[in-house]
């Protein structure tokens, strides 16, 4: 069986140049519990907002693979990650040491959930909460992923 796409939504950069733009890979975090698909949200370390675990390309890994080890860093996942990516979103990460936002693509990537760790690297900056597909959908910013977050049905990826 093939997976259903996710119908994509434009995205959109603001004033950025194209040459700005960066990429992430994000871990879209599931589990099926009573029959009810669950999606695991982590608040962000600045301004706390609900958002999917990601980062930067890790040399030597695939995105999939990277996507994983950020849901690990920043949630404590210990899963599996499906290589067919779900869709991507725009954001523009707020960086610290610059005086402006860096736009940014990430590239989502389903990581199926078999257990949580209470003790992972991120533990104490974070906050992980499961929730249902539209609470998801409702708590994040960015429409394309409000949009990924809704449409997701891991039951179609096998």
């Amino acid at each position: 069986m093939t997976a259903p796409i996710i119908k994509q939504l434009p995205l959109s950069f603001g004033q950025a140049d194209k040459t700005d733009v960066r990429t992430q890979f994000a871990a879209l975090c599931y589990r099926v519990k009573n029959d009810k698909i669950q999606v695991l949200l982590v608040t962000s370390r600045g301004s706390g907002r609900w958002i999917l675990p990601k980062g930067w390309p890790m040399d030597g890994k695939t995105p999939a693979e990277s996507a994983a080890r950020e849901a690990w860093e920043e949630a404590g996942v210990h899963g599996t990650p499906d290589p067919r990516p779900l869709g991507l979103f725009s954001y523009s990460k707020v960086l610290d040491d610059v005086d402006y936002d860096l736009p940014c693509v990430a590239m989502v990537y389903g990581v199926k959930v078999k257990s949580l760790a209470d003790a992972f690297p991120e533990a104490g900056q974070r906050t992980r909460k499961w929730v249902s597909r539209k609470k998801a959908a409702s708590m994040v910013d960015e429409p394309e992923l409000s949009r990924i977050l809704r449409d997701f049905d891991p039951r179609a990826l096998y």
